[in-house]
């Protein structure tokens, strides 16, 4: 039998550039089973770029360059063998916007199903359920799911993204500032979401939000200039941080 590993994701000595720009500098980070990591930093500091790392996202971007090694679950997601889509489909993804197809809301759901071939109305009419229950939307929409998702609400289309991510069943669910367009209502309840799903999925969230990587994670890791500057749970961060660069930036004296 073998054995889980003990981290899910995992970088060592990653650089990343854009053309002469040195984005990420020798990254080393491991994110445990079933916890919230947080991103924090200052804009343009390498959070997004190294959330986008691990679903390989960046690989759109022309100047893109990557040195180093990540890892999930002790396998190269960089190696020749792996198949991006199934990486995807491993590691699901949302955005900073709430960005839900010009479809109706089942139809947004079952999505990532139907690509993967999935014809099945019981399984599809199943999953869809699942998913928006994970989600916290079953009970707004449950009555209407052939109404037009972009006739949601923005925090319902958000939630909406969310159960579309839940779907495919990923084991991993990055989130870029995922409440940054919601009003705090909306915030509030992607926040309780969040907290929820992680008894079944590793959440990866950048936010700008101080509070809210206080409130809803297990581990934060703070980034500037491309640099990891620390990295641990996220109470000790936030109460007794090592570095000084932490406290002045969590202290608000700079970012």
């Amino acid at each position: 039998m073998t054995t889980k590993p003990s981290y899910i994701l995992e970088t060592k000595s990653l650089d990343v550039f854009y053309g002469d720009m040195h984005a990420l500098k020798n990254i080393d980070m491991q994110i445990e089973h079933n916890k919230v990591t947080a991103f924090i930093g200052p804009s343009g500091c390498g959070k997004s770029t190294f959330l986008r790392v691990f679903n390989r996202m960046n690989d759109y971007i022309e100047s893109y360059r990557m040195e180093g090694e990540v890892f999930m679950e002790n396998e190269n997601i960089y190696s020749k063998s792996i198949l991006v889509d199934e990486l995807r489909k491993n590691i699901g993804m949302v955005f900073q916007k709430p960005n839900p197809f010009p479809k109706s809301i089942y139809e947004n759901v079952v999505y990532g199903l139907k690509i993967q071939g999935i014809k099945d109305k019981k399984i599809l009419t199943e999953r869809a359920e699942k998913s928006l229950k994970q989600s916290a939307l079953w009970d707004e929409v449950k009555d209407d799911l052939n109404k037009s998702a972009l006739a949601l609400s923005g925090g319902q289309q958000q939630r909406l993204c969310i159960a579309r991510a839940l779907a495919v069943e990923p084991s991993v669910l990055l989130m870029d500032e995922p409440t940054s367009a919601l009003d705090p209502i909306s915030t509030a309840k992607v926040e309780e979401l969040i907290h929820e799903l992680k008894e079944k999925y590793s959440i990866v969230i950048v936010t700008h939000n101080m509070q809210q990587a206080s409130r809803i994670s297990d581990n934060t890791a703070f980034f500037y200039m491309g640099d990891l500057i620390e990295f641990g749970k996220t109470e000790e961060i936030f109460r007794n941080p090592i570095q000084e660069r932490t406290q002045n930036y969590i202290t608000g004296r700079f970012g």
